[in-house]
């Protein structure tokens, strides 16, 4: 359990993830048991290679599975994910330091 001065998440993106999952459960877009047995199958597939922390290897397990279900509904595709992401890497990676990124995608 957190302490009440203590961060319930590790880093802003992992309540992003988080927060925008329960969103879209909430929005209809999928069914919490179908969530919670794709989530479990990435983390048993996670597990098996490494020890998970319950930092950033969670979440990137959590966000692995969320784009998996949307994908396979059609609703972000894989290969627009993967752009994303790496446009998403271009500028962060060209951006000076303390600068807010700005995410430019190609044409």
């Amino acid at each position: 359990m957190t302490a009440p001065d203590e961060p319930a998440f590790e880093a802003p993106w992992h309540a992003q993830v988080f927060a925008l999952t329960v969103h879209l459960n909430e929005t209809g877009h999928f069914a919490w048991p179908d969530w919670a047995k794709a989530f479990g199958a990435t983390l048993k597939r996670h597990g098996l290679t490494r020890e998970l922390n319950g930092g950033d290897d969670y979440f990137i397990a959590w966000l692995e599975t969320l784009e998996t279900l949307l994908d396979g509904q059609g609703l972000a595709d894989a290969q627009a994910v993967e752009t994303t992401r790496a446009a998403w890497e271009r500028a962060f990676l060209s951006t000076a330091h303390g600068a807010p990124v700005t995410l430019v995608q190609d044409a």
